[in-house]
Order: C-alpha cells, then sequence, then structure tokens
C-alpha cells in the first residue's frame, strides 16, 4: 500500500492530499530515510512524521485497505 493512503486509512494524518503534501515536504521518513508519497509500506516499517510541535514516531503493525475508526489505531504502534 501506498504511504499517503496508509497515513489516511490508519488516520494518522486526516486527510490523503495532506499526507501527499508531507511526504512532498520531506517531513515524512520510513526507517530512517525520506519518503515519497508513492513508498510501499511494510509491516515493520517505523514512520517518523515532524508535523506541528509534537513528532509522532510509530511501527507499522499491519496493513489494511479498508479500516473502521475503532480499528484505524490498531494499525500501527506509537514509539516514544
Amino acid at each position: 500500500m501506498r504511504l499517503d493512503k496508509y497515513l489516511k486509512i490508519s488516520r494518522i494524518i486526516k486527510r490523503r492530499t495532506v499526507a501527499n503534501e508531507a511526504c512532498d515536504a520531506g517531513r515524512v521518513t520510513v526507517n530512517g530515510k525520506t519518503a515519497r508519497a508513492s513508498y510501499d509500506v511494510k509491516v515493520g516499517d517505523v514512520i517518523e512524521i515532524a508535523m506541528g510541535t509534537h513528532p509522532i514516531k510509530a511501527e507499522i503493525v499491519s496493513i489494511n485497505e479498508y479500516a473502521k475508526k475503532d480499528e484505524a489505531s490498531l494499525m500501527y504502534k506509537i514509539i516514544n
């Protein structure tokens, strides 16, 4: 699954266009490397997002094409 689509479905970022713009601006890294929106995410990847005052670091636990609001937070694990 594409990185921008994963960020939207997992509800880490609210809109896919915002996720796409964040990737283009270099604010999203996967496994320590800046990633483009078309990057193909895999289970176990570590995503870091530097937006606002609180950077987010999360590990991908599962990949689903569709996720309800309750299931979205189960797709990733926040790392401190």
